[in-house]
């Protein structure tokens, strides 16, 4: 009797240590650059608390393979050289194993050069197709590229038989890489573009581009870029009394949008993943489920609906866990199961990276929808 209760004791006394072992083991690093103040807080404050959230409920269940999981998150700001400097301490300094974000287009292709250079996986928050094409090696992105949010604006003109537009295009990288799709796709779908605008990241007033584009034949307008530009020109809009069909990039598709532009964006077409209108799905979309659950979940810790680009950082944050779990917590290992993945039902979409495609996703990413009464309503 004394040695089958000696030997409970000493068996009971080794899984103790052997556990603890294991919970004591140094945590996984996982870095994020965020723009979380400036301009672009409307894509980095959501990116954060996604993140975050994610990584606690992951911990909360016993972290990754018993490890774990240490979010170092730096503020960028949306500045290009703030953002150098972040990922640089990130690998140098913390030891990170990969890295999510940057929020911005710019700031991901400031930051490209260092982690490549260094060997360290990269998952981009950020839109510009240039970010992951051409591929590069240590690199890949969650963000659907600007391409498929063009191709869908096209499809929709279409068959609404608009087929001569103006656009409108913010001179950053997003703009800039926005614009630069719009005129390479719009052979293939039958547009013509015959008024081709800019404006400045800080301008406050675009009634002089907007009064050229009235004066024209455009029979629609597209506005490419990321708050508060677009509110503005749908303001602008609004004050001259134009009438023609205004879409916006995927750019804008938060509430905070609606929020900036107020009446004035109601009508306004632009294609967004499904996220903000995942109630409105049928129940046999693959990503319903991940959907609700996201939205639910952020809504439960900050009092306010997940969005798109908060969906981007969800994304990043488990395709890294799935990457870990299968091939463990090295840069290399982490890189390789990324390249590897297949069938991700994820809050951007369904993911299908490849050695020769590190984006991921297809068109059928977005979904189009138009601002009714101040709310999302999908178009079908």
């Amino acid at each position: 009797m004394l040695k089958n209760v000696f030997r409970i004791v000493f068996v009971s006394f080794f899984f103790v240590i052997f556990a603890g072992a294991v919970f004591a083991a140094p945590p996984i690093k996982i870095g994020a650059l965020f723009a979380v103040t400036g301009p672009a807080s409307f894509l980095g404050e959501p990116e954060r608390n996604t993140a975050q959230m994610m990584v606690d409920e992951i911990n909360k269940a016993g972290g990754i393979k018993g490890r774990k999981v240490e979010l170092i998150v730096y503020d960028t700001q949306a500045d290009a050289t703030k953002a150098v400097q972040a990922v640089n301490r990130l690998i140098k300094n913390d030891k990170v194993v990969a890295i999510i974000g940057p929020s911005t287009t710019g700031d991901s292709m400031a930051v490209i050069p260092v982690v490549e250079k260094a060997g360290i996986p990269l998952i981009s928050c950020a839109a510009g197709i240039k970010i992951t094409d051409p591929v590069k090696k240590w690199v890949f992105k969650t963000a659907q590229n600007d391409v498929l949010a063009v191709m869908k604006i096209y499809e929709y003109m279409k068959t609404q038989n608009i087929s001569r537009i103006a656009i409108l295009t913010v001179s950053d990288g997003f703009g800039s890489s926005g614009r630069e799709q719009l005129k390479l796709k719009a052979d293939e779908f039958g547009i013509q573009i015959i008024s081709d605008e800019t404006y400045g990241p800080k301008d406050t007033d675009m009634t002089a581009q907007l009064t050229k584009i009235r004066g024209s034949e455009a029979q629609a307008i597209v506005c490419w870029g990321t708050n508060p530009g677009p509110a503005v020109v749908a303001r602008n809009v609004r004050q001259l009394g134009i009438k023609l069909p205004v879409f916006m990039s995927h750019g804008v598709s938060s509430k905070k949008f609606i929020e900036l532009a107020g009446d004035a964006a109601e009508g306004i077409i632009l294609p967004s993943g499904r996220v903000i209108v995942a109630d409105q799905l049928p129940d046999n979309d693959p990503q319903k489920k991940a959907l609700l659950s996201y939205v639910n979940s952020y809504r439960k810790n900050f009092n306010v609906e997940g969005d798109h680009f908060g969906g981007h950082a969800w994304d990043a944050i488990m395709l890294l866990k799935s990457a870990i779990e299968r091939g463990g917590a090295t840069p290399a290992a982490i890189r390789n199961q990324l390249e590897k993945t297949k069938n991700f039902a994820g809050i951007g979409g369904t993911f299908n990276f490849s050695p020769t495609d590190h984006a991921g996703l297809t068109k059928d990413a977005f979904v189009l929808v138009q601002i009714r009464q101040g709310d999302w309503q999908l178009i079908k």
